[in-house]
């Protein structure tokens, strides 16, 4: 029976798994990862968990206080507030993962080539550079001066914005990899350039990069309400919660709801983005990695 149970073993867990288990195991990383899928959730099915539309107007109903017909009270407009910030999450989660694609597509890519090729690095690099000398907000605000102000052309503005901090990040990394021993053996066989930098080098800076774009969702969340609340962002007919921000702010002083509810929701997705970021830099971080 001893040597039966001796040769019994656990069941090993996915690599997955060990991982998860890991990064869930700070409390706060949790905490910001349950808040984080609870706003995507009801972006998802705003349809069916809100009780009104959001843009429908009720006149008779305007400045109504919070109560059990409406949970987050109404605007000016009569329109039910708690739809409106639902379906504000789903503008705002759409523009901050937009960004995000676009931001890390192109700062890869300018990342990669300049950290390979040493004749691209100078003139890329001092792109990069004279672009982050600007103030995001400023950046953008300027950019969409000049595009106009529409959903599509604040997701440009601020993926241009952001752009640069991804290539910095690449280039750093790609500097480091492209003098380790299996790209130069990869360069001695003959192994085209592209397979080199997408396969070689991307494989093993993909951490940083992952790590970074969860910081830009949530800069890109704050920064899209910052837009709309100046007047240069979303156009006011679209729901989000900057836009709504920007709509309440006169009225505050008499329904303090239409800005406390849409300001309460940006704080929680940006807070629940910046500890599931801060988690994974942690967990990827092997200097960091020890301490967890």
């Amino acid at each position: 029976m001893a040597a039966t149970a001796a040769t019994v073993r656990a069941p090993s867990r996915s690599p997955s798994a060990l991982i998860l288990r890991k990064l869930f195991r700070r409390r706060v990383v949790l905490a910001g990862a349950v808040i984080l899928a609870l706003v995507a959730l009801l972006a998802l099915f705003a349809p069916w968990i809100t009780p009104y539309d959001p843009t429908a107007m009720k006149i008779l109903d305007r400045m109504q206080s919070p109560r059990a017909s409406h949970w987050f009270g109404t605007d000016e407009l009569g329109r039910d507030v708690f739809s409106r910030v639902v379906y504000g999450a789903r503008y705002s989660l759409l523009i901050g993962a937009a960004v995000v694609l676009i931001s890390v597509a192109g700062g890869v890519l300018l990342g990669l080539v300049a950290g390979f090729f040493r004749r691209l690095d100078g003139p890329i690099m001092r792109v990069v550079d004279a672009m982050m000398s600007f103030p995001d907000i400023l950046l953008a605000i300027a950019l969409v001066a000049v595009l106009g102000a529409s959903m599509t052309n604040v997701i440009l503005a601020l993926a241009i914005v952001y752009t640069p901090r991804v290539a910095r990040v690449v280039r750093a990394s790609t500097l480091v990899v492209r003098e380790l021993l299996f790209v130069e053996a990869a360069r001695a066989l003959g192994v085209a350039t592209w397979r080199i930098l997408f396969i070689h080098i991307l494989q093993n800076i993909a951490s940083p990069i992952l790590v970074q774009a969860t910081f830009i969702f949530a800069y890109a969340v704050l920064a899209e309400a910052g837009l709309s609340f100046l007047g240069v962002g979303v156009p006011p007919a679209l729901p989000t919660w900057g836009t709504m921000i920007a709509s309440g702010q006169q009225f505050a002083h008499q329904a303090i709801w239409l800005v406390v509810f849409p300001g309460l929701a940006i704080i929680l997705a940006a807070l629940s983005l910046q500890m599931v970021g801060d988690g994974l830099r942690d967990l990827l971080d092997p200097k960091l990695r020890k301490a967890m």
